[in-house]
């Protein structure tokens, strides 16, 4: 099994409805975003995946989060919570590729590469991940 990961960040400001704490005032974060890509099989070149690629697919998505107030996004429902961005950015990443014309969606037996996480950092110890199908 193959790994890529390429990595991006912005910075935003939200807020949580639905929470006690803190966080349920407008607050900031700079986040970090990992995107990971697995498959059992290289192309032509000896590459899972082109870097440069995925490193435009996920930086044209964040850049559409980044110095905006995420709560402000219908997306998020009021709640953008760093799963829910996770979320939002695994789909967007997906959608970008596909217009490339690569098809980057996890299908059971798949050998070629496949988007297989998002990772959203809020700060250097807070992670949420995205990995909608099961362990490949």
């Amino acid at each position: 099994m193959f790994e890529v990961r390429v990595t991006a960040d912005f910075a935003a400001a939200h807020f949580l409805q639905d929470y006690n704490g803190k966080c349920e005032n407008l607050h900031g974060h700079n986040y970090k975003v990992y995107a990971h890509v697995r498959g059992e099989e290289l192309n032509e070149g000896g590459m899972l995946l082109d870097f440069s690629l995925l490193k435009k697919a996920l930086r044209t998505v964040t850049a559409r989060l980044d110095h905006t107030n995420l709560n402000d996004l219908a997306c998020f429902r009021q709640n953008p919570s760093a799963e829910r961005i996770a979320v939002y950015i695994f789909d967007g990443i997906i959608a970008e590729l596909n217009g490339m014309g690569l098809d980057l969606r996890w299908e059971q037996g798949k050998k070629s590469a496949f988007l297989y996480a998002v990772d959203v950092f809020e700060t250097d110890s807070s992670r949420a991940r995205y990995a909608p199908h099961p362990l490949y």
